[in-house]
């Protein structure tokens, strides 16, 4: 029997928690954007149309490093709080390397790390 790599990945726009499931015990890494409050304001400060240039461009950066995480899977899901993993998805739609990896979203509220880890196992334990 072949055994699907899967990971869930808790996101929203400033940064990622990857989980990646399997028997033993998760452990959580994280992936961040680099569109901080910091940068905004500063970016803003200039000029708007600068700011969401810059934004734009560093949100392209930080999903296709999510991008690069998720082609060594089978199955995916993606869950968190705001809209950055409907974002993803349409950008992993988008690319046909991605055609067979299942992938799913889910909402949910702001969760711990414990409640991620749960929320992974409980997801892939019905998968």
């Amino acid at each position: 029997m072949i055994t699907s790599k899967k990971i869930g990945i808790r996101m929203d726009h400033s940064n990622a928690d990857l989980i990646e499931f399997n028997t033993a015990t998760l452990q959580t890494k994280t992936i961040d954007s680099k569109f901080t409050h910091e940068v905004k304001e500063s970016t803003l400060s200039k000029s708007e149309q600068l700011m969401h240039n810059k934004e734009q461009h560093q949100q392209s950066e930080y999903y296709k490093k999510l991008g690069e995480v998720i082609k060594n899977y089978d199955e995916v899901i993606l869950f968190g709080p705001t809209e950055a993993k409907t974002e993803l998805l349409n950008v992993l739609k988008a690319d046909h390397l991605f055609s067979k990896i299942h992938i799913e979203v889910k909402n949910t509220d702001k969760m711990t790390e414990n409640q991620q880890h749960a929320f992974v196992k409980e997801y892939f334990a019905k998968h």
